[in-house]
């Protein structure tokens, strides 16, 4: 069958593995939830059974009822013939916007979010590169040895979600990132030799960045306050600030000015051990040359 002469083939609900809401995801279930009704009444109001519907747009009709109650996130394909089938004008596509963010796990959104309003992020991370510092065939070969069993569907919206919070690069203004890395995060070669050496290329081009503060916390520098687990500290324009560390108040996000500030002095101390940003940079440059 065809959509405005596209070709179009049937989908069931058996086809769509892991496009269901989460049942604890308050937010993204409001969505889906508007969503399924709006496509619904739509639907009815130009009189189409669901089994038409279905078989215009290319699913079965038991995804449409799913979809329009709820139950499943449809996909952008979905949204775009529906559209055009009942004559939406653009305004069902649009809720691409909103619906694309439910597939994201609700601890990625958040997070994202408050990246999103930070004029200042300041990391240490031991064990592995950060997320923001990934590049995707690095980020996917971490999710696929983390036993966690995920299809290829899910593994490409997970790698999707992480290179998603990079936008934290491009805004404008543009806020303070300080990243301290640990020696031995650098020297494993996720993803085989090649996969390795773009992701420490990627660090150098970041670091690179006005805004971008990279430094290289070497093995020989000894004990450090960050060998306890990563600490994230996030400040905003209101002179508020969020901060995390694995080691400390149970690794809980905290707002409290007497646990944030024990988090800077310890985030201060690391950076002044770690190697200055542009012996940094030349440390990077002769890992790639040691291959």
């Amino acid at each position: 069958m065809t959509v405005d002469g596209e070709a179009v083939q049937l989908r069931s609900g058996a086809d769509e593995p892991g496009w269901e809401v989460d049942p604890d995801d308050e937010w993204g279930i409001a969505v889906i939830t508007t969503v399924g009704r709006q496509l619904k009444l739509r639907r009815e109001a130009v009189g189409m059974r669901a089994a038409d519907f279905g078989a215009a747009v290319g699913y079965g009709e038991d995804l449409v009822y799913k979809v329009e109650g709820g139950k499943r996130i449809p996909r952008q394909e979905y949204l775009d013939r529906a559209d055009k089938v009942l004559g939406a004008g653009g305004l069902l596509s649009a809720a691409w916007e909103d619906v694309k963010r439910v597939r994201y796990p609700k601890s990625v959104r958040a997070l994202a979010e408050l990246e999103a309003k930070a004029v200042e992020l300041g990391v240490y991370v031991g064990l592995s590169i950060h997320g923001l510092l990934q590049t995707a065939e690095h980020a996917r070969a971490l999710f696929e040895v983390s036993q966690s069993a995920y299809s290829e569907e899910e593994l490409e919206e997970l790698v999707t979600a992480r290179m998603g919070r990079k936008s934290i690069f491009e805004r404008s203004p543009a806020p303070m990132l300080s990243f301290v890395q640990e020696e031995v995060a650098l020297r494993r070669q996720v993803g085989g030799t090649m996969v390795w050496r773009q992701q420490l290329e990627h660090l150098l081009e970041v670091a690179q960045r006005r805004n971008v503060t990279l430094q290289v916390m070497p093995t020989s520098a000894g004990e450090h306050p960050g060998l306890s687990g990563k600490i994230e500290v996030l400040k905003f324009g209101d002179g508020t600030a969020v901060g995390r560390s694995d080691g400390a108040f149970n690794g809980r996000p905290t707002s409290d000015l007497k646990q944030l500030r024990i988090l800077e002095l310890r985030y201060s101390a690391i950076r002044a051990q770690a190697l200055p940003p542009r012996e940094s940079l030349a440390f990077i440059e002769n890992l790639l040359g040691e291959e």
